[in-house]
């Protein structure tokens, strides 16, 4: 089976956090996750456990 490569935009957001959640819940053969948000999160840490 093949590994992803996955990039979240707007992960800070509603949607951006319900789909890190879902993400979290699934076992989906994803090799590495990228997270984008505007310039309003700079700084801001989210929580993702895989």
């Amino acid at each position: 089976m093949h590994e992803y490569k996955l990039a979240l935009v707007g992960a800070t957001g509603v949607v951006g956090e319900i789909t890190r959640k879902v993400l979290e819940e699934s076992n989906l053969p994803i090799s590495e996750y990228k997270f984008f948000a505007s310039s309003k999160s700079a700084g801001r840490k989210i929580m993702f456990l895989r």
